[in-house]
């Protein structure tokens, strides 16, 4: 398809409207003037704004009055080609326009400065959020405005990668390792990360900084033996003040890497929070997206988690999944409720461009979208139910329907460090192949990132000149 731009610098922003629409479609972007191309998408600014879309069986033209102010016209021009998409495609996307990783941030943002009701109705008119996602994104705001709220000053949350995991899913494009492949590195990995977790410590402890959650991701940080996870926790609990810490958080995310010997090693070193994401119950299911527990390994991971005592245990779904029925997802989701587990994070399927699926074809279409919203809406309505708030909300690109992420949990168990990297509350420090550490300036909110290298051979080989670059977030503070 060909896109034509004239008189306007909103190629970025009309691209992200277009791909709402036609997420899989290859664009060629051309400025000036359409040829005699049979499908193609013409925007432009003149005495006026206007979008023409021309299709085999459809023509549209839609014209609106330039204002003169640049971010005006640009929502306007991409509201007409929203409206032209709609018509053609017959689609509802369910969060309109908004094409941003953070809608309730920025719905927080236009409550503080125009007030609630201003903000509900600009999500409403402008940008043609529809009622269920905009009661969606009010009722999340409210919950993270009580978080954030409860956030002190000079504070900041740790990041540390264990980028490894049993298998690479079919959806996934996260930098992780299969164990099988590289197990040779994981031990020398340890040790450097242990000693950048101590680096990044003197760093917390010379600037006065405020430790308020610890989060170790990957990948799958329980593919670790017990001695290497008891090595890593103890190198946090020795490098922080760990008396301000409210959250400590292991994703221990595969059940079939999950044994009692590891959860009790980190019951022992402080963890307060764990993760076990089956993303379905369904065991067919399982097999397709290329995990290798089942369902039973699941549940013998939840038992395990409950007896060494783990007051927070979040488990996450994937809406979406190729082959997953709607009542399948109704009876993972069902289940999960019913062993009372404290925090669910219901995701949409993201398939990513690096994903096993892309590279097999593998697209979605409006049926896909259909099944999808069926899942999400009884999610919501299953979790309020029983007594679950949505306490976090985000978005990412190539989502089945345009869809979100949501988190939800029992009051009291919601996972701080969720809410503080989805708001960009404070500063990350990251350690670990892959990890960013972000930057913030309390003074201005603008953010510094420092990227780590991604995989583990490059972080290993290359570790001292990565510690010199990272010694940027020593200056940093040293200027605040």
């Amino acid at each position: 398809m060909k896109i034509f731009i004239d008189n306007h610098t909103f190629r970025y922003e009309v691209e992200n409207i277009i791909r709402l629409f036609f997420p899989y479609e290859k664009f060629e972007v051309v400025y000036g003037l359409p040829d005699d191309e049979k499908n193609f998408i013409f925007t432009e600014v003149s005495y006026e704004l206007a979008v023409t879309a021309v299709f085999d069986n459809f023509s549209k033209r839609l014209s609106g009055t330039k204002s003169g102010n640049e971010k005006e016209d640009e929502t306007a021009l991409c509201r007409l080609l929203f409206d032209v998409l709609t018509e053609f495609t017959g689609i509802t996307v369910p969060w309109g326009m908004i094409t941003g990783v953070r809608p309730v941030k920025y719905l927080r943002s236009v409550i503080d400065k125009k007030g609630r009701a201003f903000a509900e109705d600009y999500f409403r008119s402008t940008y043609k959020v529809t009622e269920e996602k905009l009661d969606l994104a009010v009722m999340t705001e409210a919950y993270e405005r009580e978080i954030l709220d409860s956030s002190k000053e000079k504070s900041f949350s740790l990041y540390i990668s264990i980028p490894f995991c049993p298998t690479r899913c079919s959806y996934c494009s996260f930098v992780s390792q299969s164990v099988s492949r590289i197990k040779h590195l994981i031990e020398p990995y340890i040790e450097l990360l242990c000693d950048e977790i101590a680096r990044t410590g003197e760093i917390a402890k010379r600037n006065d900084l405020y430790l308020e959650t610890v989060y170790v991701g990957g990948g799958t940080p329980t593919t670790l033996e017990p001695e290497q996870l008891a090595k890593l926790i103890k190198a946090v609990n020795n490098s922080f003040d760990m008396s301000t810490c409210r959250e400590f958080t292991v994703e221990a995310g595969r059940p079939d890497t999950i044994t009692a010997e590891k959860l009790h090693t980190l019951k022992e070193g402080g963890i307060t929070r764990i993760s076990i994401n089956p993303q379905t119950l369904n065991d067919a299911v399982l097999a397709e997206i290329g995990r290798k527990h089942n369902t039973e390994q699941t549940m013998q991971a939840f038992k395990i988690a409950s007896q060494c005592g783990f007051k927070t245990v979040n488990s996450d779904l994937i809406a979406g999944l190729p082959s997953d029925t709607v009542e399948s997802f109704k009876n993972s989701l069902d289940t999960l409720i019913s062993l009372g587990i404290e925090n669910i994070t219901v995701h949409t399927l993201s398939i990513k461009r690096s994903a096993d699926y892309t590279e097999q074809g593998l697209t979605t279409d409006r049926k896909d979208a259909e099944r999808t919203g069926k899942m999400l809406r009884y999610a919501h309505q299953a979790l309020l139910k029983n007594g679950y708030i949505p306490y976090y909300l985000y978005r990412q690109s190539r989502m089945v329907g345009n869809f979100e992420n949501v988190g939800w949990a029992k009051k009291g168990h919601e996972g701080l460090y969720n809410v503080f990297i989805m708001d960009e509350t404070h500063s990350i420090l990251a350690c670990g192949a892959g990890a960013v550490t972000k930057l913030k300036n309390p003074h201005t909110g603008d953010l510094q990132r420092i990227f780590n290298y991604k995989f583990p051979f490059e972080y290993i080989n290359m570790y001292d000149e990565m510690i010199n670059r990272k010694n940027s977030v020593r200056n940093f503070f040293s200027k605040l």
